[in-house]
């Protein structure tokens, strides 16, 4: 992968893996808790086309603060129920993320599942650079993505 590891999330989730695979690749699943609980997904930003160079973006509303955070990759590693691989790239701007350049800054996303019959174990691990003290924010932010999710399972 070339890239430093930025920081791990890791839970078990107790439903069946193809229900945490479903809500980690299909984009109405995506679009309705890949945010922080406190925050929200944009409508209709999400797309996830589950294909080696399919693209994932994915847009989350931090309206008090008065931005929106965007989201944008291709996929470069799928194996059904057990890994997805993703670059992302961040912008703050609408115009960037409707060009979504392929050549924009990027971190590697690699989300692994873990069949453990009716509970499934989930590793989300980011690579790349972040100023100091990013990594444990991202951290802490992606914790509370996986409490999202945890709500979104039920």
């Amino acid at each position: 992968m070339g890239a430093d590891l930025l920081y791990v999330v890791e839970r078990e989730f107790a439903h069946p893996v193809d229900r945490l695979w479903y809500a980690w690749t299909d984009a109405a699943a995506l679009e309705q808790w890949y945010c922080p609980t406190e925050l929200a997904v944009v409508p209709g930003s999400v797309v996830s086309e589950i294909e080696v160079g399919g693209a994932w973006t994915a847009a989350v509303d931090v309206a008090a603060h008065g931005f929106v955070a965007y989201f944008f990759g291709r996929y470069t590693r799928i194996e059904p129920l057990t890994a997805l691989e993703h670059t992302m790239s961040f912008t703050m701007s609408e115009q960037e993320f409707a060009a979504r350049d392929v050549a924009a800054p990027s971190h590697v996303v690699v989300v692994e599942f873990v069949d453990r019959g009716q509970h499934t174990w989930v590793k989300f691990a980011q690579f790349g650079e972040l100023p100091e003290g990013e990594p444990d924010r991202a951290k802490a932010g992606m914790e509370t993505y996986f409490d999202s999710l945890q709500a979104f399972l039920g």
